[in-house]
């Protein structure tokens, strides 16, 4: 079935948490379909910024399978991001998985996420081209590949849920707003997050 092609993706961190609560409105449950129906199917950097939000939300990478699974959405957007396709497709059982309105609600309302989201947009705006445009974002889309590789060790290894979460979010709002230092804190906070995850395997 086609997608709606969703002509106002969010440009800011404030207004992707605007559209994930607008998607938990007048329903139960939000599945990852509705998120992503609200975000838009063609928009590579809010779908990874919501990946970021997930995991880098308090207490939400340490839930058991919550890493692994974001993983598996963040290694299929960004292997089809990598191949240049323009529609992201997601498999059924994956767009399925849902949580509770009033979890949402509570996430994307809450002062932990909203202050820091609100000195974030304040900070960002669109400087180094050079690490925001086309060429970047394939580069983007391979690091995230990366990471979701190494999203399922996280389980094992205390906080680095968190920083694959943080790297994430920092691509995101880079590939959303053009910001290319926010890329170079994204490669910065990968580095470091493959290292940690890769240390703590070898020494489990």
């Amino acid at each position: 079935m086609p997608r709606r092609k969703n002509s106002s993706a969010p440009k800011t961190l404030g207004e992707t948490l605007d559209c994930l609560a607008g998607a938990a409105r007048s329903r139960e449950r939000v599945s990852l379909d509705d998120m992503m129906e609200a975000l838009g199917h063609r928009s590579f950097g809010p779908l990874i910024l919501l990946a970021g939000i997930i995991l880098s939300a308090p207490g939400v990478s340490d839930i058991p399978t919550v890493p692994t699974i974001t993983g598996i959405f963040v290694g299929i957007v960004a292997g089809q991001m990598v191949y240049g396709h323009e529609e992201f497709w997601l498999p059924d059982w994956l767009l399925r998985r849902s949580v509770s309105s009033a979890r949402m609600t509570k996430l994307t309302g809450s002062n932990w996420v909203r202050k820091p989201a609100k000195f974030i947009d304040r900070f960002v705006t669109r400087r180094l081209d050079l690490f925001a445009g086309p060429h970047a974002t394939r580069a983007v889309a391979v690091v995230c590949l990366l990471l979701a590789f190494a999203t399922p060790f996280t389980e094992f290894v205390p906080l680095s849920g968190m920083a694959v979460g943080a790297a994430l979010l920092a691509f995101g709002i880079s590939l959303v707003a053009r910001d290319g230092l926010m890329a170079l804190l994204g490669f910065l906070f990968s580095a470091a997050t493959l290292l940690l995850a890769a240390f703590g395997v070898r020494g489990s």
